[in-house]
C-alpha cells in the first residue's frame, strides 16, 4: 500500500519560514520524481516544485528563490523549505510521487499552510 504522509504545516507570520516533509512508503523511492503542489481556497491545484532522484530541481516562478525542495533517499522523504512566506502562499500543500518511467502517480493527503499576521 502506497502512502505519502505530509507534515509540518501550520500558521506563520508573513516573512516567516516553514518546512514541510513528505514521508513515502510502499514505493521504490528512487524511481519517483517527488513534487509539491498547493491549492488555495477557490483555486485550482498548482505545481510548486519538483526534484528528481538525481537531485535536479525545478520551481514555479512564484516560489523560486524562496522555496527549496530536497529529498533523502535513505529516509524516503521529500522536504520543502519555505522562506519569505507571503499571505498568497496560504494553501493546502500536497506531496506527489510521479513514476519517472511509468508515469504513475500518488498523492498525499495534504497539509495546511496559513500565512497571516
Amino acid at each position: 500500500q502506497v502512502q505519502l504522509v505530509e507534515s509540518g504545516g501550520g500558521l506563520v507570520q508573513p516573512g516567516g519560514s516553514l518546512t514541510l516533509s513528505c514521508a513515502a512508503s510502499g514505493i521504490n523511492f528512487s524511481l519517483y520524481i517527488m513534487g509539491w503542489y498547493r491549492q488555495a481556497p477557490g483555486k485550482q491545484r498548482e505545481w510548486v516544485a519538483d526534484i528528481t532522484d538525481g537531485g535536479d530541481t525545478t520551481y514555479s516562478y512564484s516560489v523560486k528563490g524562496r522555496f527549496t525542495i530536497s529529498r533523502d533517499s535513505a529516509k524516503a522523504t521529500a522536504t520543502l523549505q519555505m522562506t519569505g512566506l507571503k499571505p498568497e502562499d496560504t494553501a493546502v500543500y500536497y506531496c506527489k510521487a510521479r513514476g519517472a518511467r511509468l508515469g504513475n502517480y500518488f498523492w498525499g493527503q495534504g497539509t495546511q499552510v496559513t500565512v497571516s499576521s
